[in-house]
């Protein structure tokens, strides 16, 4: 049963925290043996135009194809103001059940001080509707994302406990990965019941 892990970097800032703790995570289910493959969507690097945008099937087919391979997927998003970013809610008009449906999400919550929960709540309120992602009940939030995930070593006592359960919540979506596959093929979705209530 091959597993195939996507992480999704919401910010689109260039050189963000958000895509530090992608790669951060990234090589932790490398280390860890969590799974066969990864693929990383970096919203900075690989914008989507405005939703809707006439031409937009050159620049969503990438993803969309990254997306459709992933068993399980980790969606990181920075707090802006209290909120998820635009580019990552941007994201969630193009992907849809086709690509997501049923498949476990990891949500990684970024804050530079110490927030990091609205863009959680905003993105298990809302973002789910069409695509049904399954969001895990667990998540990960990086408070003072700056001093964390800078070296190998960790830098201080925060950044050990963070990264203790970071490979936790690795494994725990590892586990749903593995319980929600044969969820994905026995579920039918007829045309009419193709979006959300």
């Amino acid at each position: 049963m091959s597993r195939h892990i996507v992480l999704l970097s919401g910010s689109n800032r260039f050189n963000s925290q958000s895509i530090k703790v992608a790669h951060y995570l990234r090589e932790r289910l490398e280390a860890l043996e969590l799974c066969d493959s990864s693929e990383l969507i970096d919203l900075a690097s690989s914008p989507l135009p405005l939703w809707p945008e006439e031409d937009t099937q050159k620049a969503w087919s990438a993803q969309q194809s990254t997306l459709k391979k992933a068993t399980a997927l980790i969606v990181i998003s920075p707090e802006w103001n209290g909120m998820a970013c635009p580019a990552l809610k941007n994201f969630f008009l193009y992907a849809g059940l086709s690509e997501l449906g049923h498949k476990p999400a990891l949500l990684v919550g970024v804050s530079a001080g110490l927030g990091g929960a609205y863009p959680i709540t905003e993105l298990r309120a809302s973002r789910y509707k069409n695509s049904r992602i399954l969001y895990l009940p667990e998540q990960l939030i990086i408070r003072n994302v700056e001093s964390i995930f800078n070296s190998e070593c960790p830098s201080d006592e925060n950044d050990m406990r963070i990264r203790a359960r970071a490979d936790w919540v690795l494994h725990v979506l590892c586990q749903y990965d593995d319980a929600l596959r044969t969820i994905r093929t026995a579920i039918k979705h007829p045309p009419e019941f193709s979006t959300g209530m």
